[in-house]
């Protein structure tokens, strides 16, 4: 386990260090395929849209809109009855400006200062500084390659546990790629309640599921909401990351702080995006179908097409990413992502952003089409990047 406290990592965001280099390649005449920022190119449904449309066309609209609307909460509701079989009161769900607002601040109303929050590494960066923030101490909590990005319960020392107050968790895993089963969130709630630690489950991908599996809900598992909050998202499974509409749901007397909380910063979601996330959530689901068809198209090109020119990547099984380990004579992700930058126009993330777990690695982004992708792979294997 490692430990951090707030200042030791507040370096500006590297998908703003990556665009930057963006923009530099492009002044140069490079075309760049960019694979590093995780946000769809493929539209949102035409219904959601039109919503969105005629709700912007109402004065009112315009007002405050400090409370959710009954017909979000009940389109919630409805949604999770349905895609996961768990049954939320209308006081176990708000709304929060994107996964990434909400779990940057929903540390505050839990933890004092110098307390512990458990959260993965490698992970999301979000899962780390948003609880800095609050004054958290961060203890890592390892994952490992060999035991395929899964959390071992028993690499968390029985002391540390004791100490820590959240624990973060996410899957399907980004940036690992990494899926669990319900077995796994069985032994999660369990050792949540044997040290008295609240999670914080994110759930962002679990529509983006590879080779027919399908997502689940922590929520569904006995005992769950009892000891923590799910993060739900839009922007990936609708295509909606610019609406930044997400949901956390879950622990009643967690999501009654949160809100308290949140009162005094914010005053509510737009009417029009919650009227669009109104019209996602009730109306036609084929997009999820749609979207997982063309994130697998995808991963099938850009990963079976490094394979095959010598590059052993391996299928992701969850998420919109892909996890590759380093070609073979690299050891710095940072140094290889620059390389590849200069010699090919591709840019992905170095592992090593996501923690010290995650050098070694790099993530691709699957957000260009299967034949883009090809581009890609070919280009690599024209360059010199492939050294063996």
């Amino acid at each position: 386990m490692r430990f951090q406290k707030f200042g030791q990592q507040t370096d500006s965001n590297i998908f703003n260090q990556l665009d930057e280099k963006k923009r530099e390649l492009a002044a140069r005449g490079v075309d760049v395929i960019n694979l590093s920022i995780g946000t769809p190119d493929l539209a949102p449904d035409t219904h959601v849209m039109q919503a969105v449309a005629q709700a912007a066309m109402q004065p009112e609209t315009y007002q405050y809109s400090i409370n959710d609307t009954a017909a979000l909460v009940e389109a919630v509701q409805n949604w999770y009855a349905v895609r996961y079989g768990v049954q939320l009161a209308s006081d176990e769900i708000m709304s929060v400006m994107g996964s990434q607002e909400g779990i940057a601040h929903i540390a505050f109303p839990f933890v004092a200062a110098g307390d512990l929050v458990l959260a993965p590494d490698p992970g999301y960066p979000i899962f780390t500084f948003g609880p800095m923030m609050a004054g958290a101490e961060i203890g890592l909590y390892p994952l490992y390659a060999e035991k395929n990005w899964v959390l071992d319960f028993a690499d968390i020392p029985e002391e540390i546990a004791d100490r820590a107050k959240l624990m973060v968790v996410s899957y399907p895993n980004n940036p690992t790629t990494a899926v669990v089963d319900r077995a796994f969130y069985e032994r999660l709630v369990a050792f949540a309640k044997a040290h008295d630690i609240l999670i914080l489950h994110d759930n962002a991908y679990s529509d983006i599921m590879m080779d027919g599996a399908q997502g689940i809900s922590f929520l569904s598992v006995p005992g769950a909401r009892e000891v923590g909050v799910e993060f739900n998202s839009l922007s990936k499974t609708y295509n909606l990351t610019g609406m930044r509409v997400s949901f956390v749901v879950g622990s009643r007397d967690m999501i009654q702080r949160f809100r308290a909380f949140r009162s005094q910063i914010d005053y509510g979601m737009f009417y029009a995006a919650q009227a669009g996330a109104v019209a996602a959530l009730t109306g036609s689901q084929d997009i999820a179908r749609r979207n997982q068809q063309a994130y697998q198209a995808r991963r099938d090109a850009l990963c079976g097409g490094l394979r095959r020119i010598g590059w052993e990547v391996p299928d992701s099984k969850g998420s919109m990413f892909v996890w590759a380990k380093l070609p073979e004579g690299y050891r710095s992700s940072v140094a290889f992502v620059l390389e590849l930058m200069e010699k090919t126009g591709i840019i992905c993330v170095p592992g090593l952003s996501f923690g010290e777990q995650g050098e070694g690695y790099v993530r691709f982004a699957l957000v260009v089409p299967p034949a883009r992708m090809e581009e890609a792979v070919e280009r690599i294997a024209k360059s010199d990047i492939l050294r063996s």
